[in-house]
């Protein structure tokens, strides 16, 4: 089973939309995929989900954030991380992703972010869009 780590950024667009990221959450939860995250991942998706903007979404669309986190967290694998690295200089709060999936033994990190895809990969780990991932 192929084991990904997602960027932040995609959790928050499956759980607001129908589209590419949403697809690869269910293939985590219908055990397609090993879904391998860290506890600095599901923080930061939490704090995410604080931001004003987001809870206008929420509000909109009655979503229940508790089970939209519970769900992440039961579906996934959280990994202790002991890595760091320092891949990505624009903005080294990205590193964290990689980090997650070199301690995760993740064969893909899978994000929207444009300075985790310039990398392209690291250390064996190919770093695609949901789109890409998807073929």
């Amino acid at each position: 089973m192929k084991r990904i780590t997602v960027d932040t950024n995609i959790l928050i667009s499956a759980t607001f939309w129908h589209g590419d990221s949403e697809k690869i959450i269910d293939k985590a939860e219908n055990k397609e995929v090993t879904l391998v995250l860290s506890k600095e991942i599901l923080e930061e998706y939490n704090q995410v989900l604080e931001y004003e903007e987001i809870k206008e979404k929420i509000k909109n669309k009655n979503l229940e954030m508790k089970k939209a986190m519970l769900k992440i967290g039961t579906i996934s694998e959280i990994v202790e991380v002991n890595s760091k690295v320092d891949a990505v200089k624009e903005d080294p709060d990205d590193n964290k992703i990689i980090e997650c999936a070199i301690d995760g033994n993740s064969e893909y990190i899978i994000t929207k972010d444009r300075h985790l895809l310039k990398l392209k990969e690291h250390k064996g780990i190919k770093i695609l869009t949901p789109e890409e991932f998807l073929k």
